[in-house]
């Protein structure tokens, strides 16, 4: 045994080992022991004595939990991503820590199991052996036991990528390692990534260390789930309730909220102004109720009143959804532009959330930001130099196009004036220009605005679209590293493919051409770096003031630019209007009354726009300043370790049910946290456990079930807008105690849809399949071929249906079963489209795999169909009630009635139900599924085959022909599958059409004789 498995005190662990070391300290051994930490992992109680004991409750289900995912992989190992290594190189270090860090350089061209390419990943287990390993014995050959390494940072080269990892033991030092590493021959094999387990490892750690302890401690005290109290007596006297509703109603005409909504928001607003206890609020969001709906309507208005508001959910799926929802509200309120989503930021694992494709989102990406800011704050070229050298162009031109003349290379020119205006941002210049009186400019304002600002607003938002275009291009990662105009390096000026300079042309430019050319190709910068201050700097850094200004000066600067080109295309020098003396000012008439206005009010707005927002080193610092100020911060419970650095008022977890409870300490703990709440419905599918010992702990429970047990008060979202009534029924009769209210768009008439013809293919039915056989594939997976074929066929129809109609129609599949779902993806094929923007799409998928979505019609195969009635975790009613509650317009149920109803699960009830209801349907009534079935079985090739064929194949036919045993001798000796569906075919033919007398078998024994004599094809 180990030190690990001895230690009884889970608090010490947690203060003397990381959970890399328990991973560490098991042997080979102890990886396939399925029973490691069976005595170790106790149940976790509902209620706790002390954070202390809290905390120490989750530590070995945790460590057994890892343990059974790391023995998963084992078994996997033969199908697991395998990388070649290049060369291994010691880190050298004098720290006795770095004993066991190395430099790995591995592969690129190796891809994972699934056939896509693979990347190794920071937190990534793996296995270093000197075979590419068919079981997980050879992980521990004679000749080299594997040896365990842990990803801490990976860096993607041209030809390799190079790992950095921390190993079990020092390995380069063993002889045999030598001798394979020199001839080539070791590989990196992928077992578990450990990331959000050391999280919630590390969080376990802090609570003891009571790091911000204040929202968990509140939840433990013994009358927190008695009192259940909702509203702080001192913020009612306060009438804090009654601002909060009036802001909600003011803000109604855009989230549109129903009266369980609305209430379930206030109580949760409310909290933003309690500062005199902490609390937890639980949102009630049964299938279809407007959940996350109601989540983005609360983020919204937090943001409103500029609360602080860290929002996390269990997966990054999740994560997008209520970020994507939320987002869209703040667009279609943003008072001009973007303004606003500077507030907003989404962070986490960029390839696991795909956020490349995910459009809008990736722009409040923190990476993508953070790179987008990088490039403005440039010192160089960027934002500071861009605005002084415009200040310079338009206030000290003649210097300027001076020292551009002596010099002949516009770079020296910048330096030289950039340096003036860098020691001395007031400097006014030597050029004798003075900036108009305020009183002049306010008599002209009007007529000026009027002919160059006026109607800013309409031709911004026009300019902007072709802006914002080539900005979204810019800013691609593979475009941030170069110049506006092309160049791949970034210069001390903006770079100016653009700009008729000196590089362009021999010819030296005149003032007209230099003020043109070099207005034009700054304000191309300057426009960049403006839309992306709008859209990208949190409020608390740009003023909404400050930001006008800045649009305002982008739109004078273009009506600038305008007018001179008007001017120099007329022949008429700009010298006048640029180079001037005090006399010449005075005499401002005609043609250049209106650019020299325009002129100066440019100078006016960018002299009082600031130089810089904050003093940004690195990608690294921009990205701290960003999570310090931004006020909506997205992230999943796992990457909201990072803002443990930072503060928060308020934690909101949305689809807090599926999250484990010890993960839920992560954003616990963020300092400053004064009020958590939690969005989910407890009678949803939970996280996935894979440790059989911990599910029975209830590691896998979450807090909101927890809270939930203990009757802690609820807000009840009650009306569900996804569900025709008939779906709806019995789910919320079975699982929801008839508290549920059917939304009047789906009570409508319009909302009932006939995809098929038949009272099979209603709104709701359960379809008996008797003639199925469930059988075990790989060992451990489930299929039932019989309804497999079955769920083809209406798939078949479904889109004979739709091209017939033109009407657009989504299908959802789902079987609790992999094996089921495989075999379904197989039958279909590629006939349809998986897009969910196509008119016609199947999506096939698991009950985990469809939590959270919902289709027009969904179709669910059941599977099971044995003699002894067993139905496996197919009994979970969450499970149940997943599946049951996707469908919009159609639900339809494959299964045995049989196995189902004599399982004693809520399967047995809904059965019973289906019956009452008048929605039971037998398949063998459907003609189209009677032949699917045969021609199932069929091919399948069961023994009894002759009792299960009759029963399906003249149930409800014209006739029930007598078929004589030389029928189904000359089909048992039939090798061929064709040869034998065709037979098939023709006896349900003869049964169903035919008018002939029930006695007479001429033709059957005619047909009999055929097959045995071998000449059925000229039949």
């Amino acid at each position: 045994m180990t030190e690990m498995e001895t230690d009884d005190d889970g608090e010490a662990i947690l203060r003397e080992k990381s959970l890399i070391d328990v991973i560490f300290s098991w042997s080979f051994k102890d990886v396939l022991n399925k029973d490691l930490y069976k005595d170790k992992v106790k149940n976790i109680p509902s209620t706790f004595q002390s954070i202390a004991l809290y905390m120490e409750s989750f530590i070995f289900p945790l460590i057994e939990e890892t343990h059974a995912d790391l023995s998963s992989s084992f078994d996997k190992v033969a199908s697991a991503s395998i990388c070649k290594i290049l060369s291994i190189e010691e880190v050298e270090s004098k720290k006795p820590s770095d004993k066991c860090l190395y430099i790995i350089k591995v592969e690129k061209k190796e891809s994972s199991g699934d056939g896509s390419a693979y990347e190794p990943e920071t937190g990534d287990l793996f296995a270093i052996t000197d075979v590419r390993p068919t079981c997980f014995d050879d992980l521990n050959r004679p000749t080299m036991s594997y040896i365990i390494a842990l990803v801490q940072q990976v860096t993607n080269e041209k030809d390799y990528i190079k790992i950095k990892v921390f190993s079990s033991r020092p390995f380069l030092v063993e002889q045999g390692i030598r001798e394979r590493h020199i001839k080539g021959s070791l590989f990196l094999v992928s077992l578990i990534n450990t990331t959000t387990n050391t999280r919630i490892w590390n969080s376990l750690s802090f609570g003891l260390e009571r790091q911000n302890s204040k929202v968990i401690q509140k939840i433990l005290e013994p009358d927190f789930y008695v009192t259940g109290k909702e509203k702080c007596n001192l913020c009612l006297q306060g009438e804090v309730y009654r601002v909060c509703r009036s802001k909600i109603l003011a803000s109604n005409w855009l989230i549109n909220l129903n009266d369980s909504q609305q209430e379930a928001v206030l109580n949760c607003l409310a909290t933003k102004y309690c500062h005199h206890e902490n609390t937890t609020k639980l949102i009630w969001g049964p299938p279809g109720t407007g959940k996350t709906k109601t989540v983005s309507a609360l983020l919204f208005l937090l943001l409103s009143l500029n609360c602080r508001t860290v929002t996390c959910a269990p997966t990054n799926i999740a994560v997008l959804e209520v970020s994507g929802r939320a987002l869209k509200l703040v667009l279609e309120s943003c008072e001009f532009l973007t303004y606003g989503l500077g507030d907003i930021v989404l962070f986490g694992n960029r390839k696991r959330m795909n956020i490349d494709n995910q459009d809008e989102l990736l722009h409040i990406f923190l990476d993508y930001r953070a790179k987008v800011l990088a490039r403005c704050f440039t010192p160089a070229s960027g934002w500071k130099y861009s605005l002084q050298y415009l200040i310079a162009l338009l206030e000290n031109t003649e210097l300027l196009y001076q020292l551009y003349s002596i010099n002949g290379q516009e770079e020296d020119a910048d330096a030289e004036l950039y340096q003036k205006y860098d020691n001395n941002p007031n400097y006014d210049g030597d050029s004798g220009n003075a900036v108009l009186r305020k009183e002049s400019l306010k008599n002209k304002e009007d007529k000026t605005q009027k002919r160059y600002v006026q109607g800013v607003k309409d031709e911004w938002k026009k300019r902007l679209g072709e802006v914002i275009a080539k900005t979204i291009k810019l800013n691609d990662e593979s475009q941030l590293g170069r110049g506006f105009c092309g160049n791949k390096k970034h210069s001390r000026s903006v770079p100016r493919k653009s700009c008729n300079d000196s590089h362009q042309t021999k010819a030296r430019l005149n003032l007209e051409d230099f003020v043109t050319s070099r207005l034009n190709c700054k304000l191309e910068a300057f426009t960049f770096y403006v839309v992306n201050f709008v859209m990208h700097l949190p409020t608390s850094l740009l003023s909404a003031v400050v930001a006008k200004d800045m649009i305002k000066a982008v739109n004078l600067l273009h009506s600038l630019s305008t007018l001179l080109q008007s001017v120099t295309f007329g022949g008429t020098s700009l010298k006048e209007v640029f180079v001037r003396n005090k006399e010449a000012e005075r005499r401002v008439t005609g043609s250049f009354s209106d650019v020299e206005l325009v002129k100066q009010e440019c100078l006016k707005i960018l002299k009082s726009l600031p130089n810089s927002f904050f003093e940004p080193e690195d990608e690294f610092s921009i990205k701290n300043q960003i999570l310090k100020n931004a006020c909506l911060l997205f992230c999943t419970a796992s990457s909201s370790f990072k803002l443990h650095e930072t503060d928060a008022e308020l934690l909101v977890i949305d689809e807090a049910a599926q999250l484990k409870e010890c993960e839920s300490t992560i954003p616990l703990q963020i300092p400053g946290l004064r009020h958590a709440i939690l969005i989910g419905d407890e009678w949803q599918l939970p996280a996935m456990v894979k440790s059989k010992v911990c599910e029975e702990a209830k590691f896998g429970r979450s807090l909101f079930e927890r809270l939930a047990l203990l009757r802690f008060k609820k807000h009840l979202l009650n009306l569900q807008y996804r569900m025709h009534p008939s779906i709806s029924s019995f789910p919320n009769r079975e699982f929801y105690q008839n508290q549920i209210i059917d939304a009047p768009n789906v009570r409508s008439t319009g909302y009932q849809k006939h995809f098929l013809q038949g009272e099979i293919f209603g709104a709701y039915s359960f379809i008996n399949v008797t003639c199925g056989n469930e059988e075990v594939v790989d060992g451990h997976s489930i299929q039932n071929m019989v309804e497999v074929v079955v769920v083809c066929e209406v798939v078949a129809n479904l889109f004979k249906g739709f091209i017939s109609s033109g009407e657009k129609i989504s299908i959802g599949i789902i079987s609790p079963y992999n094996a089921q779902i495989a075999a379904i993806k197989e039958n279909l094929g590629t006939k349809y489209s998986t897009d969910d923007e196509s008119d016609f799409s199947v999506d096939v998928r698991s009950v985990d795999g469809f939590q959270g979505g919902e289709k027009d019609v969904i179709i669910i195969s059941a599977v099971r169909s044995n003699a002894n009635r067993s139905i496996g975790f197919l009994s979970n009613s969450r499970r149940v009630n997943v599946a049951l509650t996707r469908a919009r317009h159609c639900l339809w149920i494959f299964g045995n009635e049989a196995t189902l109803k004599s399982s004693g699960s809520v399967w047995k009830t809904l059965v019973h139900d289906a019956r009452v209801r008048g929605c039971f349907h037998d398949a063998q009534n459907d003609k189209d599924l009677v032949k699917a079935m045969a021609a199932a079985l069929i091919d399948i090739d069961l023994l009894d085959i002759k009792i299960r064929l009759y029963s399906v194949l003249f149930q409800g036919t014209r006739w029930k022909v007598s078929v004589d045993d030389n029928f189904w001798k000359a089909m048992e000796k039939i090798k061929s599958i064709k040869i034998r569906k065709k037979a098939i075919s023709i006896l349900m033919k003869l049964s169903s059409d035919l008018q002939w007398p029930r006695t007479e078998h001429i033709l059957i024994n005619y047909l009999s004789s055929v097959l045995l004599t071998g000449y059925f094809i000229l039949f």
